[in-house]
């Protein structure tokens, strides 16, 4: 099982961007944990992040083939981004959305996500857990598949 995890814009700040918001983990930190639960489950993973919109939709599309499932953060790409949620819809790869912060408890423009419709489901409020949970959803939706 290949799992391909996403990261948007400002997520290679983790650790030192609003920390009270976001925490003081990396995504570094958090890649290392995660390639070390994917390693329990069998599963392969790769990590990208990119602050530009269409190096995220290049690479929803160059995972079609070759990964059996995404798990994204989109960031701030989640309430602006038409692109990435038909490029989600276009490769139709098993994908869930995963947030750090509860984007339904903060401000009204962050409450609408463009790219959770396109997702077999939303994990979001978990701090860097969400990570984790995602690796989990995604795993399990896959199985359920064979």
């Amino acid at each position: 099982m290949k799992i391909l995890f996403l990261n948007g814009p400002n997520l290679n700040l983790l650790g030192t961007r609003e920390p009270e918001t976001y925490g003081t983990i990396t995504l570094k930190d958090i890649e290392t944990f995660i390639k070390s639960e994917a390693q329990k489950i069998n599963a392969d993973v790769e990590f990208y992040q990119t602050n530009i919109e269409g190096e995220l939709v290049n690479k929803i599309q160059e995972a079609k083939g070759n990964f059996d499932g995404i798990v994204i953060n989109p960031a701030a790409y989640t309430h602006t981004s038409v692109a990435i949620r038909d490029a989600i819809l276009a490769v139709n790869i098993p994908t869930v959305e995963i947030h750090i912060s509860n984007i339904h408890t903060r401000e009204d423009f962050r409450k609408t996500s463009l790219t959770a419709p396109a997702c077999i489901g939303q994990i979001t409020g978990f701090g860097t857990f969400s990570y984790k949970l995602g690796l989990i959803a995604i795993s399990d939706y896959l199985k359920s598949l064979v």
